[in-house]
């Protein structure tokens, strides 16, 4: 409805002798309206379109001569006493995903929990340094750190050990989980600055309600999705995927909308699994936005799949990692 039809509407009841009050309301309802479609425009200007059929371009193919260390490296500080499943979803789906290498760094009493999930992993317990002795990216050995899957955001050495990777990482990072409380925190806001001021990317995966808190901070409000996660990209100099049944993926200027959600992927855990898999295209080299996209189209494919043999009730995040790999071979046909 236009705002011409609003006007119209509010004459025509003050001609029939209609009171102050109804006409207030018309006044409101007009104003909300306008509020509204500049909301809608604001969305449309920022959403940029895309054809994911395209992503199967994306897929890191390894070469015939390759190595583990060409493939990538994760560092995955990840889990605690607490969440010691969470290093071990995300983990797992890092090797799923194609990277070549895992090292996972948690808090020793999850140690032996991430041992026993994958023998092929790499697993030392965690000091607060974390990650501080972590190589840089080279020519050649892609490397990336995902940080905060499983961490208490009570416990005080949750936000030294985000702003630990912050700081010392020299190659891509992510944040998920209990690590995003401290995001909000001037700290981890100059830390995350100053990594894009050098040209380290930084991805940040929050679902509705980790974003609303983090939007609370810089009075960004929650209305529209497409938003919140534009202004959060700019304010933290990140790249957002702000999940939900609707995934919204947001460098500061654009956002692409990634629309194939799936109700089974609403449990414990598949989160961890988005960020592994973010985490492993991101140590194999590929660019952020594209990392993004590439995985978050994966793990959804892979809970459609999940849910087609299993129903969308049974599926766990576990039935996600197994069913990676069919929706790469998806991908490819």
């Amino acid at each position: 409805m236009t705002d011409d039809c609003f006007e119209s509407t509010v004459g025509s009841c003050v001609g029939a002798g209609v009171g102050a009050g109804a006409i207030d309301a018309g006044v409101v309802d007009a104003e909300a309206a306008a509020a509204a479609k500049a909301l809608l425009e604001r969305e449309n200007n920022l959403l940029l379109s895309f054809e994911w059929d395209s992503l199967a371009g994306w897929l890191p193919n390894p070469a015939t001569d390759t190595n583990k260390y060409a493939r990538g490296k994760l560092v995955l500080c990840a889990g605690s006493a607490r969440y010691p499943g969470a290093a071990c979803l995300a983990a797992i789906a890092s090797q799923r995903a194609g990277a070549g290498y895992t090292e996972v760094v948690t808090e020793a009493p999850a140690v032996p929990i991430v041992q026993a999930a994958g023998y092929s992993l790499v697993v030392r317990a965690a000091d607060d340094r974390c990650a501080s002795d972590m190589p840089a990216a080279q020519e050649n050995r892609p490397v990336a750190v995902a940080v905060g899957c499983g961490f208490d955001a009570a416990d005080p050495a949750s936000e030294r050990r985000v702003c630990t990777v912050l700081r010392a990482a020299q190659c891509p990072a992510l944040v998920d989980g209990g690590g995003l409380a401290c995001l909000s925190r001037l700290e981890a806001r100059m830390l995350l600055e100053d990594r894009a001021s050098k040209g380290f990317a930084t991805v940040i995966t929050p679902h509705a309600g980790e974003a609303a808190r983090l939007a609370r901070t810089f009075g960004i409000g929650t209305e529209s999705p497409i938003i919140e996660a534009h202004e959060l990209a700019r304010q933290l100099h990140a790249v957002v995927v702000l999940k939900g049944p609707n995934t919204y993926i947001a460098d500061g200027e654009d956002v692409i909308e990634m629309p194939f959600g799936t109700p089974a992927l609403a449990k414990a855990g598949t989160g961890d699994v988005l960020a592994g898999v973010i985490g492993a295209l991101l140590a194999q080299g590929i660019a952020p936005m594209r990392a993004c996209l590439l995985g978050t189209a994966l793990h959804a494919r892979a809970g459609i799949a999940a849910a087609a043999d299993l129903s969308d009730i049974a599926v766990t995040a576990e039935d996600v990692i197994d069913y990676l790999p069919q929706a790469i071979l998806d991908m490819k046909e």
